[in-house]
């Protein structure tokens, strides 16, 4: 049996009718190729505690693809890291080992900040 998140039900809080079917709303959302997708690499210590942390900004699709190549970045720098609030970190300042990766996928990459 497949349970149905409720956050997707829309214009209905409650029935009483056992056959009612609920309207959910459509997560469309797909992921880019790479060769497609514009990715802004940045490094940041804001509240961080004074910690360096390489982000990845911009990436398009799914919340799973995103967390595959978190773990894929990850791997590449030898670090922890991993895919909250639609970013993608990295512990450190990888950003070059980073760019390379990204743009051997075939995404386009800019550097973001000083």
């Amino acid at each position: 049996m497949v349970k149905k998140s409720k956050k997707n039900r829309i214009n209905v809080v409650y029935s009483t009718n056992p056959n009612f079917e609920y309207e959910e709303e459509e997560d469309d959302i797909s992921t880019l190729p790479f060769s497609e997708q514009k990715l802004y690499v940045l490094v940041d210590r804001k509240n961080r505690g004074g910690k360096t942390v390489t982000l990845v900004e911009g990436f398009i699709g799914t919340d799973d693809d995103a967390s595959d190549l978190a773990k894929q970045l990850k791997q590449k720098c030898g670090v922890g890291g991993g895919y909250k609030n639609k970013e993608i970190y990295v512990q450190g300042d990888h950003r070059d080992k980073v760019l390379s990766f990204l743009k051997n996928l075939g995404a386009v990459v800019k550097f973001k900040g000083g």
